[in-house]
């Protein structure tokens, strides 16, 4: 059994679809989806179209329920730059997604945390904004319940794999379309991958078990950043042409 998760595409058209030209590449024909599709200053719309054909089995981000639950007018400018490009028809497939899933029956798949989609599973950040590994104890607390073998988030656009002292694996595949940010809770913090590639993950069952490749993907991430920067967004175009919030 082998597939492929992707995450946090927020918007970047051109970057999703690089990534699905390197999965199939790579011959794979299945793919999880786990969350934050459209937010952002990029092309909401032209995703929705490329994501939902597809039919992939996809949960609903933090982003994505900011898009479904909250007034236009108070939102986000990010989610608010997004819903403006987002159909009745887009929206409700947004509504459809579950929180969470199960696929397969081995791996599963939530956004954030198995209770919580605004909460970073596998890391912690100071209240001086340092983003830091959370201690082992601390992530399989929040592991507790899921008798699964594979456990897959996204949320903190950080690709990285744990494995839990009972063997399970936890593994965020990274961002696809956002490879840095700012936010301001828990406390003001960055997250910067340090390069503009598009990231995802390969998970495939061996007889040892689960294992894991991260892959890493160029496409035309100028073009994105000069869209973000038109848009008047700078924070996006440094993140997408860099990987850094400057």
């Amino acid at each position: 059994m082998r597939f492929a998760a992707i995450a946090d595409i927020h918007g970047n058209h051109l970057a999703l679809e690089a990534v699905l030209a390197d999965i199939r590449a790579e011959g794979i024909e299945e793919i999880v989806n786990l969350g934050d599709f459209f937010s952002g200053p990029l092309e909401a719309g032209r995703t929705a179209d490329l994501l939902m054909p597809l039919g992939l089995t996809s949960v609903r981000g933090n982003h994505d329920r900011y898009l479904i639950e909250q007034d236009p007018a108070t939102m986000h400018r990010s989610d608010a730059a997004a819903y403006r490009q987002l159909t009745p028809s887009h929206l409700d497939w947004l509504r459809s997604l579950p929180f969470d899933t199960v696929y397969r029956g081995e791996a599963y798949l939530c956004h954030a945390t198995p209770k919580d989609d605004n909460l970073y599973w596998l890391e912690s950040v100071s209240p001086d904004g340092f983003v830091f590994l959370k201690p082992i104890e601390a992530i399989e607390a929040l592991a507790d319940g899921i008798d699964l073998p594979l456990i897959l988030c996204g949320h903190s656009h950080i690709p990285r794999a744990i494995r839990l002292s009972d063997g399970r694996l936890i593994v965020n595949p990274g961002s696809v379309g956002c490879p840095a940010y700012d936010d301001v809770l828990p406390y003001c913090h960055k997250v910067e991958a340090g390069h503009p590639l598009a990231s995802y993950a390969i998970l495939e069952k061996t007889a040892a078990g689960w294992i894991w490749q991260f892959r890493s993907v160029a496409y035309d991430h100028m073009a994105m950043s000069a869209l973000a920067a038109e848009r008047g967004r700078a924070d996006w175009a440094s993140a997408l042409a860099a990987g850094w919030v400057r």
